[in-house]
This record gives structure tokens, sequence and C-alpha cells, in this order.
């Protein structure tokens, strides 16, 4: 699902677009600069209006249900998904298109189970949430130390991705050249939330989800016109095209032909679906409207929109398919990454034309706006907790004031930055494809359970809440370091190497799980009773009115 996997490894695999490129990268790096441009406009604008730490980490609550879901649209919706979903579906047909729908259906989740009363408990990070009924310190550290792991690992995975996105289109091959574009992405980014906190970063989001709905909307009414507005042309055209017939637009061609893929694919879904409630970056948002309403009216905007989108990447994917042959869409990249550019290049007149480089163009600066506004929230998300949870309750004993908490968050932002930075170079030639799938899983095997635990479980206690989070991180980490994602493919992080003895490439179906058991079995065996009792009828008094929320 990353938009890097494969892609960093083999720099030569995209004659197409280089080729395009090459002829307008003037074009393309006026496109870059200008967006570039704009949102550090909006965020110094946003910056002056930053007042005190309410503004620094929520917004001032001050955003609609409309604007919030507009932000959440453009933090959810990656590069990583438009990108590594338009190939997907190119390559793999039927099986490609249920990463949309999986990452729709997670939204369901969210609605149903977490952002209404998350909105009403809380008041900056998850760790609130916790620590209302628990142990303050030994929960703070706990919802800190995970917050900041899954967002270092999906953060790592958007780095990379701009690195040799942006490095293909502008023609660098040199490794320095290459390191220099992650360096740019991480001083943009840390300018970004250190300078506008929530209020500029929310801001950069809803602008990114405008362009990236208007560019999917123009390659999408592009790609119709060339079959005469009818899907059934479309699809019959990609099944021809694709050279596997029917099977491309059944199931089963790329997750039916072992059982161990099967297997696999249930456990990736599972991760993709229960991740998302648990995603500190998407958490986070429910803090910045200013009733449990309005969260409630920005998941369903957020809905919404991120389901037109993928409705669109029907167009985006079988497009590819239908128009380009397989082999140029995997020469261009293995893991067919590359199939949006190409496809926009392609339907705009080809690799030699003016319309193709505009469209490739465009759709090149979407995706370069998509990684800064998801590296911007995922930054925000991880400098909160640490500032909020570690710094100002954990190490001040919540003893800090607001002005230093927030300076906090902003040296914090920078060293995670520095870090990512780091990782990002030090990455810059590894398969990262499990990094964002990872991520999920992380999410939804130590976050999703101590939520729902804590929200609606009166014997939830300190122990249960700790097991949980600790068990489930370092299972999911575990399983995926001695997974087939580190060694023993071709693909792999490391493919020299070979100690993968856990066959699945997502350790969703046993990491998740035993985050839920580890949870109960840990709060049963716990003697602390302080959890249960006045303050879980507080909570959830708290959570299903709004009553006392900040």
């Amino acid at each position: 699902m990353s938009i890097s996997q494969h892609l960093a490894a083999a720099p030569a695999r995209f004659p197409l677009a280089a080729e395009g490129a090459s002829e307008h990268r003037t074009l393309i790096i006026t496109l870059f600069s200008c967006f570039v441009v704009a949102t550090l406009a909006v965020t110094v604008w946003a910056g002056r209006r930053t007042k005190d730490a309410t503004d620094f980490y929520a917004g001032g609550r001050q955003f609609t249900g409309f604007q919030n879901g507009l932000a959440i649209s453009g933090d959810y919706m990656s590069a990583a998904s438009f990108l590594g979903i338009a190939g997907a579906i190119a390559l793999s047909g039927y099986d490609g298109f249920l990463y949309s729908i999986g990452f729709l259906v997670a939204w369901l989740v969210a609605l149903l189970l977490v952002a209404e009363p998350l909105r009403n408990s809380g008041r900056y990070t998850m760790g609130d949430v916790l620590a209302y009924r628990m142990r303050q310190r030994p929960v703070r550290t706990a919802a800190g130390v995970s917050t900041i792991i899954v967002s270092i690992f999906y953060l790592l995975a958007q780095m990379v991705g701009a690195g040799a996105l942006v490095a293909l289109l502008l023609g660098i091959t040199g490794e320095t050249g290459k390191n220099l574009i992650v360096v740019f992405v991480g001083i943009i980014m840390i300018l970004y939330v250190t300078i506008g906190g929530m209020k500029g970063t929310t801001w950069v989001q809803m602008i990114k989800a405008c362009l990236l709905i208007g560019g999917t909307l123009i390659i999408t009414v592009l790609v119709f016109h060339k079959f005469n507005y009818n899907i059934s042309s479309l699809l019959g055209a990609a099944a021809e095209n694709s050279g596997k017939g029917a099977a491309f637009l059944e199931p089963g061609l790329k997750y039916g032909v072992t059982t161990t893929s099967k297997i696999d694919f249930i456990s990736l879904g599972i991760a993709l679906v229960l991740g998302t409630a648990g995603l500190p970056h998407i958490l986070i948002r429910f803090y910045t409207v200013p009733t449990a309403r309005a969260a409630r009216k920005s998941v369903n905007w957020a809905i919404g929109i991120i389901g037109v989108f993928y409705l669109m990447t029907i167009a985006l994917g079988f497009g590819a398919a239908a128009l380009l042959s397989q082999k140029e869409i995997v020469e261009s990249n293995a893991a067919g990454n590359t199939a949006a550019p190409l496809l926009a290049q392609e339907i705009g007149g080809g690799a030699d034309s003016t319309g193709g480089a505009i469209l490739l163009a465009m759709i090149s600066a979407v995706a370069f706006a998509t990684i800064l506004a998801v590296v911007a929230g995922l930054t925000l998300a991880s400098s909160s907790s640490f500032a909020h949870d570690l710094y100002a309750n954990v190490i001040r004993r919540g003893e800090a004031t607001e002005k230093e908490e927030v300076s906090a968050a902003r040296i914090s932002a920078v060293i995670i930055g520095a870090v990512a930075i780091g990782l990002g170079i030090f990455a810059g030639k590894l398969n990262v494809a499990g990094l964002v799938a990872l991520a999920f899983a992380v999410a939804a095997s130590a976050n999703l359970p101590t939520i729902l635990y804590s929200l609606f479980w009166k014997r939830f206690t300190t122990q249960g809440a700790l097991w949980s989070i600790y068990g489930g991180l370092v299972s999911s980490v575990l399983l995926v370091l001695f997974s087939p994602v580190v060694t023993g493919k071709p693909t792999s992080m490391f493919p020299d190497a070979d100690f993968a003895w856990f066959p699945l490439e997502n350790p969703g179906l046993i990491s998740i799980p035993l985050g839920f058991l580890l949870g109960w079995l840990g709060s049963v065996l716990s003697k602390d009773e302080g959890a249960g009792g006045e303050k879980y009828a507080e909570l959830e008094v708290r959570s299903m009115t709004g009553t006392g929320a900040h």
C-alpha cells in the first residue's frame, strides 16, 4: 500500500513519466513551489492565531463539522492510498479494489464506536481518555509510546515515498539529491507543525483534500469520456487489456492463489478496518470541533468525501489497466504504484504531448501535496502526545504551564521530524511496503482495544490497559520483524537474509485478538478496583452526553 513499494529500489523504471517530466520540468517545479508557498502562507496566518494549548492541540475547537470532515479526509487519504490503490487495481483487478472497500468500511467503526465518546471524554490525546479512569503516569506513558511508534512508522513510509516520487519526476538519480528531497519534505513538515499547530495543519489538510478530489475527478471524467461514460465498456477493456480476461474482474487473482495468501488477506483486512479507529493522527481530529454532534457530523462528511474518492479509484485503477499495458505499468514500478501518474500522462495525450505533461505534473503535485499534509498530521499527533502525555503529565507531573507544554510540543516536533528525516534517508533503498500496514496493525492491536475497554467496560483496570497496549505493540512489531516483509523474499526489506518464521505479511490476525485478550486478562487478574465504580460511571455519562467535556 505504500507508494514507495519497490519505487525507491528501482529509480530507472519510470520511462514515460521521466521522459515527459524532463521536457516540462519547469511546469512541475512551478506547481510544487506554488503549493508549498501557498500552504506556508496559510500556516503563518494560522500560527498568528495560535494563542494557547487548546489552539495548538485542537485548533481552538473552532472548526465546523464540514471543515473537520474535509480535514479528516485530507489526513486519511494519503499518497499511499492515492497511488497504491490505483496500482493494486491496475495489476490485480477486483482484489485490488478490495483495498478501497476496506478503507471505507473502516470509517463505520470510527463513527459508531469512537468519534462521539472520544470527543466527549478526552481533551487533546488518547492518553486523556485512559487517564480519566486509570493511574495517570503508567497509562499516559504507554499511550505516548504507542502513539509515537505508530506515527513514526506511518511517517517513514510517507517520507521515503516523497523522496522517491519527487526524485523520479525531477529526474534526480544521485543519492545526495534524493536525500536532500527527504530533508526538504521534513523541514516543510516541521514548519507546518511548529508554526501553525493544529490550526495551520487543519487548513493545509483541507486544501489538500480539495486538490486531491479535484485532480482525481478530472482524471475520472476524462477516463469515462474515453469510454463514452459506459462503465461496462471500461471494465471490459480493462479485463481484455490485462491479459487475464474475466478473472481480472473476479475475486482470487491476488489473494486466492494459496491458503497463506487468503489468510494474509483476512489479516490485512482486519488490520485496515480496525486500525483506522486507533490511528493517532485520526483520533486527535475529533478534538478540534466544539461538540460531540459536530464530531459525528465531521465523520459523516469524511465518509462521504472519502467514499466518493474511493469510488473514483475505479476509474484510476481500471482506467490504467484499460489504457496501459501490464508490461508498461510493471516496468515503471513492479508494484504498480506509478499507475495513476502514467494514466494521467496517457489520458492527456501521451508522453510527448503538452497535455500529458500538464496532467502528469498536476497529479504529481497533488501526490506531493498529499504527502506534506499527511506527514504534518502525523508529526502533530506524535509531538502532541509527547508534550501532553509524557512531558506535562509524566515528567512534570501535571505542573507544566500551557506555555511550557506548547514549547515542548514544538521542540518534540523538530526532534520527531529529524528522526523521520534520518530514518527516511536510511530507508531510502528499502522496501517499506510493510510500514503502513504495520502502523495500522499496531494501532488496531494496542490502541483500539484500550480505547474500547476504557469507554465501555467497567472492570477495565490500569494493568489491563498496560498489558493491552504493550502486548499489542510488542506482538505486532515482533511478528512483522520475523515476517516476509523484513526477510526471505526479493521484495523484503533485507532480501539477502532469511529469518522469517511467521508466514503472514500482516500480523493483524494474531496481534489484534491478542491485544483484546491481554486487556481482558490483565483486568480480571488485577486487584485494582479503582478504575471502576464512580470513575467509570462519570466517564460513561461524560462520553454519552458531553457533560464536563473541555
